[in-house]
């Protein structure tokens, strides 16, 4: 059951709120309670109100100077009844569940700040809320007992042939204003507050204009645009006049205005053929002392002219719908924020469970090493280049860690895996409702690596549109979302990654070239695993210890045929065909070593690193295929020693095969290549 406390300061009435079950309220001096008491005699946390089993109960949080519910101090957990009021020092606040027992009676009607006691003779009166007074409450008071829902927020069903004007004016704003909060977008509270303006006065057109968000400029004329419009169904809307509206942006206060001439604004026409209304009111819709839009609203007949009490009522819903905006824009913050912390949780987890170093220790490796020292200090562009599964992301990422940019996020996206309108959106974000399916804002990898690093892989991959909006935002322009407007501008270094041959691609016209020369500002190449033999070991040594781990088995290693195995095979999936293989090993083995039995190699050619010249230029020689290929194999079992293991290992081919071919050419041991004897 909804309660409410009804705040009461000195002599009068300056709030009321509603409690909820399930929900704390508490009261002190602190800017952080529900109820703030600006009172030094308050504690900063006086005391609470909760819902107990279908009760509510107050709370003294062993406040300094104590709390007083019926004049007695309260002492531990105090049960509250309808009409009871609670003191803390000079505040009075009334426990009810209907707020007509708050108020007294036949007292006089209240009334607005601002309200005319003279007849307005002047054409625009400008109306200031700064100096509104609360409700007086009369000496004494009778409480007429309701067992109903509040009229002011259910007004089905009562009669309001007795209610004064102004005071079915506050039960409207009260009604607006709770319903306002509960909108999940700006048109539907431009909606609900022209709803409540044609409730609550007597225009005939009206409208709600706001500017562009999140603008450090002041508000221009030019600037506004009608998020929502209505009028009477014989009638047009027509927009403000520019006059008006910079009076207002200008002056930051409500006008209105009467018998007013103006070609902007629908009404009859005079002797002189010009457009007249009878009455015009135009307020500031005001967030943090900058107007951020208008509410117009307009009477074209003489007997619905607008009146000061309209002015006050029009105010009153601007800042309502101030308010509303605010949380609206909160809202939205809060989701933008929550998704990318979700998302750098979601890449330190990933961060977590991947490779945390590179390992080896061949020459190349070495040589990776410091090509990745060389470019991470700086925020240059980096081109990443290699077979698939060489570890680009992992290089990628040490170059990340290694640079100023440590602290930032670090976001990867794959270009191959989407299709050209989902890759836009991933890079770019989007707006609400740019296209089917887009239900909510989403920020764009882009936004999320904001002072980091984003890794783009298989960047060959781009479609040709996407590659001219890259180009921008690559040469520091601002982008949109998708579906958007506003101009986005991020400090995020780029390193792409590709196993194409982009040269091909920029020939072929399939690949952009001044974005190629835009990416190629340092060029690393991660090597083949089978270039650096020597650290298969020290890497499969690596995956047995992490597997053995996540598996909970203890395998103490691999027998010498397995070394062997490994050590001639030419792994066309780099390292992570060697991490699958042992992994796989790991899982499937039944003895206390991985045996070569246990490993599953596949008999695929090694791909061809396509952008290293397979001859120096320069040296071709024309030459038949059976020649280039007796020559290849003589210089590969010259180069292993005349191992013919290795030697078929390396040529991707069966050790029968091998034999084959070397009876076919008649090889001889020890025999070189015939342009080495030249």
């Amino acid at each position: 059951m909804l309660a409410y406390m009804v705040i009461r300061e000195g002599a009068k009435w300056s709030d009321v709120s509603r409690l909820t079950p399930g929900r704390t309220m508490t009261i002190g001096r602190a800017p952080t309670n529900q109820i703030v008491v600006k009172d030094e005699r308050c504690s900063r946390y006086h005391a609470e109100v909760f819902s107990s089993q279908g009760t509510w109960t107050l709370r003294d949080l062993d406040s300094r100077n104590g709390t007083l519910r019926n004049g007695q101090r309260v002492i531990g957990d105090v049960l509250l009844a309808e009409g009871d009021v609670i003191r803390i020092a000079n505040c009075q606040m009334a426990f009810v569940y209907d707020l007509s027992k708050a108020f007294a009676e036949g007292g006089a009607r209240p009334s607005l700040a601002g309200e005319p006691g003279e007849e307005t003779v002047a054409s625009a009166v400008v109306s200031d809320t700064s100096e509104s007074q609360p409700l007086e409450t009369p000496e004494t008071t009778h409480i007429t007992h309701r067992r109903v829902k509040t009229t002011l927020l259910y007004p089905a069903g009562r009669d309001t042939s007795g209610t004064p004007q102004l005071g079915e004016a506050a039960t409207q704003l009260c009604r607006l204003a709770f319903n306002l909060a509960s909108q999940t977008d700006v048109e539907s509270v431009a909606r609900l507050a022209l709803d409540g303006l044609f409730e609550g006065t007597g225009s005939d057109a009206a409208a709600l204009l706001l500017g562009p968000r999140h603008s450090d400029e002041a508000l221009q004329v030019s600037d506004l645009h009608v998020v929502a419009s209505r009028s009477v169904p014989s009638g047009k809307y027509h927009r403000i006049s520019s006059f008006l509206a910079d009076t207002v942006l200008r002056e930051q206060e409500a006008v209105l205005a009467r018998n007013v001439q103006d070609d902007l604004t629908l009404g009859t026409r005079n002797s002189k053929g010009e457009i007249e209304s009878t009455s015009v009111i135009c307020s500031p819709i005001r967030q943090d002392g900058n107007v951020v839009g208008l509410i117009h609203l307009y009477s074209t007949h003489a007997s619905r002219t607008l009146d000061p009490t309209d002015l006050e009522f029009s105010l009153a819903v601007a800042d309502n719908v101030a308010l509303a905006l605010k949380n609206l824009s909160r809202q939205e913050e809060l989701a933008e924020n929550l998704s990318q912390t979700q998302s750098e949780v979601a890449l330190l987890r990933k961060q977590l469970g991947a490779d945390s170093e590179i390992i080896g220790s061949s020459p190349l490796v070495q040589k990776l090493h410091m090509a990745i020292g060389q470019a991470a200090p700086n925020r240059a562009t980096v081109l990443i280049r290699g077979e698939s599964g060489v570890g680009k992301e992992l290089v990628a990422r040490a170059i990340h860690f290694s640079s100023p940019r440590k602290k930032g996020p670090f976001v990867c996206l794959n270009c191959a895996a989407l299709s050209e309108t989902l890759l836009e959106s991933e890079l770019f974000g989007h707006e609400r409702g740019a296209f089917t399916g887009a239900t909510d804002r989403k920020i764009g990898k882009f936004e999320a690596a904001h002072h980091g690093t984003l890794m783009l892989d298989e960047i060959g991959e781009m479609s040709p549109s996407i590659q001219a909006k890259f180009l921008r935002v690559l040469e520091g322009h601002p982008f949109e979302r998708v579906g958007g407007n506003q101009a986005i501008k991020v400090d995020v270094r780029v390193i792409a990654a590709t196993n194409r041959d982009l040269e091909k691609d920029v020939a072929d016209g399939k690949f952009r070239r001044d974005l190629y020369f835009r990416l190629h500002v340092v060029e690393i190449v991660v090597p083949p695993l089978r270039k650096r033999s020597q650290d298969v070991l020290e890497l499969a040594a690596y995956f047995l210890e992490r597997f053995n781990n996540e598996t909970g088995k203890k395998l103490r290693g691999f027998t010498p045929e397995a070394l062997e195995r490994m050590r001639q095979y030419p792994w066309p999936g780099n390292v992570r065909e060697l991490r699958n293989v042992i992994e796989r090993a790991v899982v499937l083995s039944r003895g206390d070593r991985i045996d070569v039995d246990d490993l599953t190699l596949s008999n695929l050619a090694p791909a061809s690193e396509s952008w290293e010249s397979p001859l120096p230029v320069g040296q071709y020689e024309p030459l038949t295929l059976d020649e280039i290929e007796r020559r290849h194999i003589l210089a590969t079992l010259h180069a292993e020693g005349w191992n013919k293991s290795r030697t078929a290992a390396v040529l991707g081919i069966e050790r029968s095969t091998l034999d084959r071919k070397i009876r076919r050419y008649d090889f001889k041991p020890g025999q070189q290549g015939r342009w080495e004897d030249e």
